[in-house]
């Protein structure tokens, strides 16, 4: 299945873009979305394993089953002062 990733601020930094489709097999979770992603190394590997994320504009657990066409945004922490 074929999910789009998005990637916000450190984020954007790490993928070198602030979009990406994945291949994913059916019955993946955001868990495997994210391990898909640090498994590619280099700057990858500095992709938190549990990041925030949001599917659909709804924040969600790494747990969360994926379906195609599901869009998954990577949102960095967030510093105030």
């Amino acid at each position: 299945m074929q999910i789009k990733a998005l990637f916000f601020a450190s984020y954007r930094d790490i993928a070198g873009t602030d979009e990406l489709h994945v291949e994913l097999p059916e019955g993946a979770s955001v868990a495997d979305l994210v391990g898909s992603l640090r498994s590619r190394g280099s700057s990858w590997a500095s992709l938190p394993p549990q990041p925030a994320v949001a599917v659909n504009l709804t924040y969600s657990r790494l747990g969360v089953p994926l379906v195609n066409g599901d869009e998954v945004a990577f949102i960095p922490p967030v510093s105030g002062g």
